[in-house]
């Protein structure tokens, strides 16, 4: 445990930036959830509209460093290719 009154303060200032972190990656992941359970459910309108609402929220917090701006990309252009499949094969 720290013992000088600056390293006190740093391990608090941690625990409370790590919670937050862990607060935000948790929305996000939601977010993506919520669209692949639209997907699942072969419900072409609510999975773009899930995934029109996930993807602002994936930019910021590749923003801001919660995920690593490649995960974000890959998250997006994935979805991206499952809701759009799902809207070819209900078109078809």
């Amino acid at each position: 445990m720290a013992n000088t009154p600056s390293a006190k303060k740093r391990a608090k200032q941690a625990e409370k930036r790590r919670s937050h972190n862990a607060s935000l990656r948790s929305m996000v992941r939601t977010y993506i959830k919520n669209v692949v359970k639209a997907i699942d459910a072969k419900d072409a309108a609510k999975a773009q509209a899930a995934f029109v609402l996930a993807v602002p929220v994936i930019d910021r917090m590749a923003d801001k460093g919660i995920i690593h701006k490649n995960k974000a990309a890959h998250h997006k252009s994935r979805l991206n290719g499952h809701v759009k499949a799902l809207n070819l094969a209900t078109a078809a």
